[in-house]
């Protein structure tokens, strides 16, 4: 069960990097740098670079502090993965996805720099962080787990004490 649970989140990890990566390549290959695709009223395609992390955060630590820095979360995460047991399968798929999407911004940082970023959600009241699918994966991934954390297991928990109430 190990090696299939092990295989599964590998296989997920390199999906989610060759998918983030070709996507990028599009955008890269066929955009100029700050140019729009308008797809909704609220959505777009914008090529951008982001020096930064999430929301450009951070970019004053450069390309080597930031590239250390994600090297830094990835490993934390990783610990966390062998840490969790085989049987939160919904765990290892957040966590999967979170370590493909670190892997792909971290990809670009270290080739390029800077992390390119495409999806722009925007209101005329309201202007959202441009972002990518990595970046995507990782909200998603964290999500994954709370739900997994907070809901599944605590609905879980809850069976197990309401059978262990009934046999008293």
């Amino acid at each position: 069960m190990i090696r299939k649970l092990l295989m599964g989140n590998l296989t997920t990890v390199l999906i989610a990097v060759m998918l983030d990566q070709l996507i990028k390549a599009i955008v890269v290959a066929t955009m100029p740098l700050g140019s729009a695709i308008p797809l909704l009223p609220f959505l777009a395609l914008l090529h951008a670079r982001n020096t930064g992390i999430a929301f450009s955060m951070f970019s004053e630590f450069g390309d080597v502090g930031l590239s250390v820095l994600a090297g830094a979360v990835l490993l934390i995460v990783l610990f966390l993965w062998v840490k969790t047991p085989a049987e939160r399968k919904l765990t290892h798929f957040g966590l999967a996805i979170i370590v493909g999407g670190a892997i792909g911004n971290l990809i670009d940082r270290v080739r390029l720099g800077y992390v390119v970023d495409y999806v722009y959600f925007h209101t005329p009241a309201f202007d959202f962080a441009v972002f990518n699918l990595a970046d995507a994966f990782i909200t998603v991934g964290a999500i994954i787990i709370l739900l997994d954390e907070f809901v599944v297991a605590g609905l879980g928990n809850r069976k197990s004490a309401d059978v262990g109430r009934r046999s008293d």
